[in-house]
C-alpha cells in the first residue's frame, strides 16, 4: 500500500533474516492514524523516493536507507557476479551450494555485509526499530535500541579434569539474564545481541563469536589434554582485550617500559652468485638482511607488529599457569617505529629486508641514535657465518706532496683495523665483505661506497703500494674537504693554480626539513650559482640521486631570497603525486598548487597566490594558449627527455613558457643519440649550441667521422 507523504508517517526499520545472507535491515514508512499511531499502511523507501518523504526524515536516516539498500539482495548480486544478468535465486543457489559453492565469494558477501551492519547498528539509537513478521509486516514486534553499552565478564574455572568457560552480561550493572531467552547475535564485529526484545551492544568491541555458543548453552569445557593450546590461542587474547575473572590459575599485571630490539637475520634464499650461476665471495646484489623489530618489557618480548594495548604471556610451570599480562607503552613504541622509517628502514609488518650492503650502511650511519635510544642489537641465523654489528669507522687524511696527494686511511671494524689499500681491494673486486680474525663476517657499508667512491676509483698504488691521487684530481680532494670526508692538506700556491674560483657555498634554506648528502649540497649550491648568472642547468644525477630534494631546497631559498612568482613544475602524471608528497615533507612552508585534472580552474592569475604549480606535460600541452602569458620564476621541467624531440608538441610548448630561470632534471638525458641533448640543452640556454642544424652539421658529424 502506497503512503503519501503528505499525511501523518513514521520511518522504521525493520529487521530480518534472508535465507542466505543472514540478518538483513529494510527501511519503510508507515501511515500513522489520527491518534498517531501505526497502522498497516506502509511501503518500503529507498534512496530513490525518500525526498518525497523529506520532511519525516533526518540526515541519519538517508544514510541508514543508502546503508540498507546496499545490502537487499538484488545490490548484493549486482556487486558480486559480473558476467551479465542473472535472477537472485540463482545466484544464491549457485553461490552456496553445499558441494559446489563458491566458498571465497560466501566469504567476501559476509564481510560486505558485517561492515554494512555494523555501520547500520551504530546509528539506530533514537530510531523506531522492528523485528518483521513472517508475512512481510515490517513493525510486528518492535526492538528496543539501549542507550548505554553491555559489559561482558568472561569466567574461567579451572579442576583437575578441565576448565569451565562462560560469559556473564551485565547492562547498568545488573546481570542480563541472555541463555535460553531467544536471544541471537545479529551482528559479529563487534557484537551486537537482540535479546528479549532489547537491542545490547558492548563495550571493548566483544566478537559476536566469543558469545554465540552461549546463547543456547550454560558453558563450555576445555579437556585437560588440550588447555595449554586453548590458553595460548583463545584464553590468553580474551585476558590481553577484556575482563576476566579466573580460578585455577594466576593473572598477574606487568609494568615495564619498552626496549627495543632490532634482530638481523640473512634472508633465506637470497643469492650467493652472479647473473650467471657463477659464485662470488663478495655481497651480491640479490643478498639481502632482514631486520626485525621487536619490544622487551623486562622478560616479556613482543613483535612490534602486534600493536595492541595489552599483551599476555603464558608461563607453564609444573601444572600450573600464570597469565603475564603486559600493558604496553604503543606512543613510545610507534615513535621507534617512526624513527626507524624516517631513518631509512622501511618496515612492514616490523620487518624489513634490504640489500646486504645497504643494510650494514645503514647501521653505520645510525649508530649513535641507535645506542642514544638504547637498542638491542642481535642477529639470529647459522652460527657458521656470525655478522660483525660493532661499530665501523674510517677517517681520511690527505696531504699534497711533490708530484701527488698522499692518502692515509685509518679504517676500524671494531677493535680491528683494515688498511685503505685492503678495503679499495675488495672494492675494486666487488668483495663487499670479508672475514675478521675473529671469524665474524664484515660487510663494507655502502655509504662509503657513496661518499668515497671517486676516491676508490681514482686513487692508484705507488711503488711501495701506497696509494696516492693525482694532482689533477684536486677537484676530487676539494670535495672530500667539503663533505667533511677527509682532511686535507694542501699549499697556498696549489690553491692559487686553480683559475676558476670555486662555486661559493650557500645557506641551506631555514625552512628547509631535511639533510642534504654532501653530494645533494653541492648541487644545490652549483644551482645557486646558475641562478645568481642566470644560466638554464641540467641536473643530471642518477635516479634515487635526490633531484626532486636539491631542486625543492632551491625553491624554498628562492622564496626566503624574496623571488617573486610562482614556479612551475613540469614532470609525468606519473610523478605528480611523489612530488606532492615531497614538498610536503622537505619544504612545508612552500604553498603548492597542483593544476592537473579535468576539471582545473584555467585561470593563471590564481598562480600568484602559489610559490610551485605542480603540473603535467599533457595539461601544458593543452593549456598553453593560457600558461605562457604567465611570467613563472623557475620553469622546471622533470624527465627532461619527454622534449628530446624538438619538433614533438610538447617540445614547442614548453618553449613557450615564459620565465625568468629554467631547469631540467633527468637520469637520462641520452637515450638514443647525442641529438636528444639539443633540445633539452636549449630550452635551458636558448642558442648555446646554435640551431639544430648547426648543431648537427657542425658538431656531430665531425666527431662521427672521426669515429669511422
Amino acid at each position: 500500500m502506497k503512503v503519501s507523504a503528505s499525511q501523518p508517517f513514521q520511518i522504521v526499520y525493520s529487521l530480518y533474516q534472508h535465507e542466505y545472507l543472514g540478518y538483513l535491515f529494510e527501511s519503510f514508512v508507515i501511515h500513522l492514524d489520527d491518534k498517531g499511531k501505526l497502522t498497516l499502511q506502509h511501503q518500503n523507501i529507498s534512496s530513490k523516493n525518500a525526498p518525497e518523504f523529506a520532511k519525516g526524515l533526518d540526515d541519519t536516516d538517508y544514510e541508514l536507507i543508502e546503508l540498507m539498500d546496499s545490502m537487499q539482495q538484488d545490490a548484493v548480486v549486482k556487486k558480486f557476479y559480473t558476467k551479465g544478468n542473472i535472477k537472485a535465486d540463482d545466484f544464491f543457489l549457485k553461490i552456496y551450494d553445499k558441494d559446489k559453492g563458491n566458498e571465497l565469494i560466501q566469504q567476501e558477501i559476509d564481510r560486505y555485509l558485517e561492515r554494512r551492519r555494523a555501520k547500520i547498528l551504530e546509528r539506530l539509537k533514537g530510531k523506531k526499530v522492528f523485528e518483521m513478521g513472517n508475512d512481510g509486516e515490517p513493525a510486528w514486534k518492535q526492538i528496543e535500541v539501549l542507550e548505554e553499552k553491555s559489559t561482558v565478564l568472561f569466567h574461567f574455572r579451572r579442576n583437575d579434569d578441565n576448565t569451565h568457560y562462560f560469559p556473564t552480561i551485565k547492562y547498568k550493572g545488573e546481570k542480563v539474564d541472555f541463555q535460553y531467552r531467544g536471544s541471537y547475535i545479529i551482528c559479529k564485529e563487534p557484537a551486537w545481541m537482540v535479546c528479549c526484545g532489547k537491542l545490547y551492544s558492548f563495550e571493548k568491541n566483544v566478537d559476536g563469536k566469543k558469545l554465540q555458543p552461549f546463547l543456547n548453552k550454560k558453558f563450555i569445557i576445555i579437556p585437560k589434554n588440550v588447555e595449554e593450546t586453548y590458553y595460548n590461542k583463545f584464553v590468553a587474547p580474551l585476558i590481553a582485550s577484556f575482563d576476566v575473572y579466573a580460578k585455577g590459575f594466576e593473572i598477574n599485571s606487568e609494568h615495564f617500559s619498552p626496549q627495543p630490539v632490532l634482530t638481523l637475520s640473512e634472508l633465506m634464499g637470497s643469492s650467493n652468485g652472479n647473473l650467471f650461476g657463477e659464485k662470488t665471495n663478495g655481497a651480491s646484489d640479490n643478498e639481502k638482511m632482514v631486520f626485525e623489530l621487536s619490544f622487551k618489557y623486562g622478560q616479556f618480548k613482543f613483535k612490534a607488529d602486534h600493536l595492541s594495548p595489552v599483551s599476555v604471556s603464558v608461563e607453564k610451570k609444573d601444572e600450573k599457569y600464570t597469565f603475564h599480562r603486559v600493558k604496553r607503552k604503543l606512543d613510545e613504541e610507534k615513535d621507534i617505529l617512526n624513527y626507524l622509517t624516517n631513518s631509512g628502514l622501511p618496515l612492514k609488518n616490523s620487518k624489513a629486508a634490504i640489500p646486504k650492503t645497504t643494510a650494514f650502511g645503514w647501521l653505520d650511519t645510525q649508530r649513535n641514535e641507535l645506542m642514544k635510544r638504547q637498542f638491542i642489537l642481535d642477529q639470529k641465523g647459522k652460527a657458521q657465518k656470525k655478522y660483525f654489528i660493532g661499530e665501523y669507522k674510517i677517517t681520511v687524511e690527505v696531504k699534497e706532496n711533490i708530484d701527488w696527494f698522499d692518502i692515509h686511511a685509518v679504517i676500524k671494524f671494531g677493535d680491528y683495523e683494515i688498511s685503505f689499500k685492503e678495503i679499495r681491494k675488495l672494492i675494486m673486486k666487488k668483495k663487499m665483505e670479508f672475514t675478521l680474525p675473529n671469524g665474524e663476517i664484515a660487510v663494507i657499508p655502502d655509504s662509503w661506497l657513496v661518499e668515497y667512491s671517486e676516491l676508490f676509483a681514482f686513487s692508484e698504488e705507488d711503488e711501495h703500494g701506497e696509494p696516492h691521487l693525482k694532482k689533477h684530481h684536486l677537484s676530487l680532494v676539494k670535495d672530500l674537504e667539503n663533505g667533511n670526508l677527509a682532511k686535507v692538506t694542501i699549499s697556498n700556491k696549489l690553491e692559487g693554480l686553480r683559475a676558476f674560483e670555486g662555486i661559493d657555498e650557500q645557506p641551506v634554506p631555514k625552512n628547509f626539513k631535511g639533510d642534504l648528502r654532501p653530494y645533494q649540497k653541492a648541487g644545490f649550491d652549483w644551482m645557486q650559482f646558475l641562478s645568481k648568472f642566470k644560466f638554464g642547468g641540467c641536473l643530471a644525477d642518477d635516479m634515487g640521486l635526490g633531484k626532486t630534494v636539491q631542486t625543492l631546497a632551491l625553491l624554498q631559498s628562492q622564496k626566503e631570497l624574496g623571488a617573486t612568482g610562482a614556479s612551475l613544475l613540469v614532470m609525468p602524471t606519473s610523478l605528480v603525486y611523489n612530488w606532492e608528497m615531497e614538498a610536503k615533507k622537505f619544504t612545508p612552508k612552500l604553498k603548492v598548487f597542483t593544476y592537473t585534472g579535468t576539471n582545473r580552474e584555467k585561470n593563471p592569475e590564481k598562480f600568484a597566490k602559489y610559490d610551485v604549480i605542480i603540473t603535467s606535460y599533457g595539461i601544458v600541452r593543452l593549456d598553453i594558449d593560457l600558461l605562457k602569458y604567465y611570467r613563472f620564476n623557475y620553469v622546471i621541467l622533470d624527465e627532461s627527455q619527454a622534449i628530446k624531440n624538438p619538433t614533438s608538441n610538447i617540445a614547442k610548448a614548453v618553449r613557450e613558457l615564459n620565465s625568468r630561470n629554467r631547469l631540467i632534471l633527468t637520469g637520462t638525458p641520452l637515450e638514443n643519440s647525442t641529438m636528444d641533448l639539443w633540445s633539452q640543452m636549449n630550452f635551458i640556454n636558448p642558442g648555446l649550441l646554435g640551431t639544430q642544424s648547426f648543431f648537427k652539421n657542425e658538431f656531430l658529424n665531425p666527431i662521427e667521422k672521426q669515429g669511422d
